[in-house]
């Protein structure tokens, strides 16, 4: 017998597809969705991601600007969490697509490596305004979404199986199960200095609540991913206590019972931002190239994730376009926008919102539920903290195995086709990094379909993104 969060799309409803105006408003019915399934689809990307709300100050606070200043962690803590929240609200009401947003990891390396060294924090988070305004000109331009028609589909589909691998191998770097290798490897089994072996308990609870999951995701469980997450976390909480492990034997999180379930907020890093002083710092030119990298990242970062995510959630057109992609796109440019005002680095799309799309999420109101957690960690930041890395890692690495599934859709036996999508699909997870599989993948696309003679099938705008590419990959052998 079905639950009521497991009827069909047009089952008269107990669960949000009853014609109310949440109904009409987000097309729960109208996408194939529910209201338990949208609730249950925004918690699952809450826990995918929330280790943002830890990685982020770690990264950002050690780190010194050109003056040696150091942002506050807890400062971050609250303002990561506050413009993760506002931003996917923002996406769920105006985008209405299941995609929730955060600090960027792409992003925040230049903002972390790149600008901070040369530049104020202040002035860093000036930029990082810019570069949302500049995404929200090539939306209002067309430019974006001219870019994203002009990829073939092919191409997009590498797109999302390579994010796929991407995301898989982050959530077995966060889980301990591999890492940087060590006599010449690139990747071991493990973590690093184990000798290429599997040890520690954290692995056993990583382990458990992937088979758990996996386990569920084969008989069809709706809430599969959700429950291995909570599961591996009951089960570290009970081994942190039973073992008496030291918090430093986990990743990001540790899951022991807080003090407290409250922490006072702090707001102080808020609108902490100079517009103008980095162009005089560190020089138009300096600037100018950051701003340029900033730019360039965050657009295909964004590009690819939201690709991935409208051909998972089959919202996607026979082009792959999504529906309401201009809205999309927006609330993207001012997500960077949030971030540089709340010096937390750009808010953009999060690949971990496959992890919802995975549990049935179809409509923004799995985006407002994932926002209203993300605001609710403001306040119950200890609570939020339990889950270790290992136990959030569980949805990454299924997501990423369910968005290969789409590999079996490029056309392979044309080698003009095989060979820009292969080097797609595989560069992402290598160079860690989605905007370099997609640049790759457009500059192999452009030369090969070009050396064919199929030079109607490539496209000017294919030509522009190439050279684009080819100028970012050759800034640094130019000394930029």
């Amino acid at each position: 017998m079905n639950r009521p969060d497991d009827l069909g799309a047009h089952s008269p409803a107990r669960t949000g597809t009853d014609g109310s105006w949440l109904d009409r408003f987000f097309l729960i019915g109208e996408r194939g969705s529910t209201f338990g399934r949208e609730v249950r689809g925004g918690l699952t990307t809450f826990m995918a991601m929330a280790y943002i709300i830890v990685l982020n100050p770690i990264i950002l606070s050690g780190v010194t600007d050109v003056n040696g200043e150091q942002l506050s962690a807890d400062r971050l803590t609250t303002m990561t969490a506050l413009a993760a929240g506002l931003v996917t609200i923002m996406m769920g009401v105006v985008g209405r697509a299941p995609i929730a947003c955060a600090a960027a990891l792409g992003v925040m390396a230049v903002v972390a490596y790149q600008a901070a060294p040369v530049m104020t924090w202040p002035e860093v988070m000036g930029l990082v305004v810019w570069q949302g305004i500049a995404i929200i000109l090539m939306v209002v331009t067309g430019v974006r979404t001219a870019v994203m028609n002009a990829l073939p589909l092919n191409l997009k589909l590498a797109i999302g199986v390579g994010i796929g691998l991407f995301v898989s191998l982050i959530g077995l770097a966060n889980a301990g199960f591999v890492s940087a290798g060590e006599g010449g490897s690139l990747l071991q089994l493990g973590v690093a200095g184990g000798g290429g072996h599997l040890d520690g308990w954290p692995i056993l609870v990583f382990v458990a609540g992937l088979v758990l999951a996996s386990v569920l995701l084969a008989r069809n469980v709706p809430g599969a991913i959700f429950y291995g997450i909570i599961g591996a976390t009951v089960l570290a909480v009970i081994l942190h206590y039973a073992l008496r492990l030291a918090p430093g034997v986990w990743g990001s999180g540790v899951p022991q019972l807080p003090s407290s379930p409250l922490a006072a907020p702090d707001f102080g890093l808020l609108f902490q931002v100079d517009l103008f002083g980095a162009w005089t710092s560190a020089g138009v030119t300096t600037a100018g190239v950051i701003l340029f990298t900033l730019v360039l990242a965050g657009f295909f970062d964004a590009l690819g994730t939201i690709l991935a995510i409208g051909t998972k959630a089959d919202l996607a057109g026979e082009g792959g376009q999504m529906p309401r992609v201009n809205q999309i796109l927006v609330v993207d440019g001012a997500g960077a926008v949030t971030g540089g005002l709340t010096s937390s680095s750009a808010t953009l799309v999060f690949v971990e919102s496959t992890a919802g799309v995975s549990e049935g999420a179809r409509t923004g109101l799995s985006s407002v539920v994932t926002g209203l957690l993300f605001l609710s960690a403001i306040f119950f930041a200890p609570v939020f903290g339990m889950v270790p890395a290992e136990a959030a890692s569980v949805a990454m690495v299924l997501v990423g195995a369910m968005m290969m599934m789409h590999v079996g859709q490029i056309v392979w036996t044309d080698i003009s086709v095989a060979i820009p999508a292969f080097l797609t699909i595989v560069m992402m997870p290598f160079a860690f990094d989605i905007a370099t599989g997609i640049g790759i993948g457009i500059i192999a696309h452009t030369l090969i379909k070009s050396a064919q003679g199929r030079f109607t099938e490539v496209g000017w705008l294919m030509w522009i993104m190439s050279a684009v590419f080819a100028f970012h990959f050759a800034m640094h052998a130019l000394g930029l």
